[in-house]
């Protein structure tokens, strides 16, 4: 079940994004009277389910749920109708339009997807706020694997400052020295004390190639009792801190308590607890599980900002313009050659583990809107067969005043469509390669 929910939530949310992205299109084509001769919802390759004609344009449901598409009459598209093109030209042809109206038509599916993303944000923000665990509520620091050991940090440490600018969400702290390029000085609070770390950027993109580098850090809890539900842990008690275990007799937090209770399973542990302003010690089973009979408090609480109908609408533009910008960052790296980041690059397999296995509207929008994003930057990239090649070649006409022949304009979209493809492939071939053979 959980795998079909996931399914259900990629096919709507790339048809909220796709069929957005060419209504953007579609409208702005309508604006400048320019013939729109299919749109089309999912794709109708072969045949669709269902079909008619209104003034010229036909509208139909295809029966490959993945977004939709628009035909625009007298474009050179991934249709590469030649036929068409062969024609004489007609006053509502693309082609016959001025330079600054096809640049336009060409670039509305991208704003569209922006619009998209803030819209979303917006609504996000005024319904639900926004919810984040601040690095300043890191009383007990964090804990790293070796990964973070690697680049000089130590359980414990609590980040202070990345090239000289606090933190705040604790999620920025990843993206801050994963996404960005360059070296990194940080600060972190180690026993009390300020240490500054120099972090290389030959050194965190090493530590990006190791395997689950992503969960190089996690939040630091204590290992605090909330209540005692097993007569054998009757010693402890609502509040009691566990904070060592055997010969450690301090420091320990609640992940390196459960690993000694898992190591003691089916014997007795001598535990060592802080009971107010007492410090105590307690010989105690530990069952076959490895657990002590007790539930654990969660004293991790998140903060949550909430807005305004007004304030959500700055709100909304302030995250999509923090997330374009995080995934530019992102973009630029994987096309550094010595960063290797390509190889992380992933196809619908990846993009549909994004999703929750259960349904969450939340998720869902915020999982849409970022994907709106994406689809965004990715079409205004300057490759033929996408919006920005597209715009590209206009920008050349405005500019020098000479229009592209159709015959490079073919050729063109001939390349950028076998580059595309290329990456469809590879991309989708990670996941075939990560998720079924490694």
């Amino acid at each position: 079940m959980d795998i079909v929910i996931k399914i259900l939530q990629f096919f709507l949310c790339f048809t909220v994004i796709v069929g957005l992205h060419e209504f953007g299109h579609y409208i702005m084509a309508r604006i400048f009277k320019i013939r729109v001769e299919k749109f089309y919802i999912f794709f109708d390759w072969g045949f669709s389910l269902f079909k008619f004609n209104y003034k010229g344009t036909e509208y139909g449901l295809g029966w490959l749920p993945l977004g939709g598409y628009v035909k625009i009459g007298g474009m050179i598209d991934e249709s590469m109708d030649k036929e068409q093109m062969a024609q004489p030209v007609q006053p509502d042809d693309f082609r016959a339009k001025p330079a600054w109206q096809r640049f336009l038509v060409m670039i509305a599916g991208v704003v569209m997807n922006v619009l998209t993303a803030i819209v979303i944000y917006c609504a996000v923000s005024y319904s639900w706020g926004e919810s984040y665990f601040s690095n300043e509520d890191a009383h007990w620091g964090y804990n790293f694997n070796e990964a973070g050991h690697a680049l000089g940090f130590e359980d414990g440490d609590r980040f202070l400052t990345i090239n000289g600018e606090g933190i705040d969400n604790y999620q920025t702290i990843v993206n801050s020295l994963l996404l960005v390029d360059g070296d990194r000085e940080v600060v972190v609070e180690r026993k009390g004390e300020p240490v500054t770390l120099n972090l290389s950027f030959n050194d965190l993109i090493e530590m990006r190639r190791q395997e689950g580098y992503k969960n190089f850090l996690t939040i630091r809890t204590p290992f605090l009792i909330d209540s005692v539900v097993s007569a054998t842990a009757a010693s402890l008690q609502h509040g009691d801190q566990v904070i060592g275990a055997g010969e450690v007799r301090e420091g320990l937090d609640q992940l390196a308590i459960k690993q000694a209770l898992k190591e003691a399973a089916g014997h007795e542990l001598l535990l060592h607890i802080v009971r107010g302003t007492d410090s105590l010690s307690f010989s105690l089973p530990v069952t076959a599980e490895g657990t002590l009979g007790v539930i654990i408090q969660n004293p991790l609480q998140l903060r949550t900002r909430t807005y305004t109908l007004v304030e959500s609408i700055p709100a909304g533009f302030r995250r999509t313009g923090t997330m374009i910008s995080d995934y530019w960052e992102q973009l630029k790296l994987i096309i550094k050659p010595e960063t290797k980041m390509y190889e992380e690059l992933g196809g619908f397999i990846a993009i549909g583990s994004i999703f929750a296995p259960e349904w969450n509207w939340l998720d869902f929008w915020l999982k849409t809107a970022f994907l709106s994003i994406i689809l965004a930057v990715m079409n205004i990239l300057p490759i033929p067969g996408l919006d920005g090649g597209h715009a590209l070649f206009t920008c050349w006409e405005m500019i020098t005043g000479r229009k592209v022949s159709e015959r490079v304009l073919e050729i063109a979209q001939y390349i950028g469509l076998g580059i595309l493809l290329l990456l469809l492939l590879y991309a989708n071939g990670n996941d075939i390669y990560r998720f079924f053979i490694k």
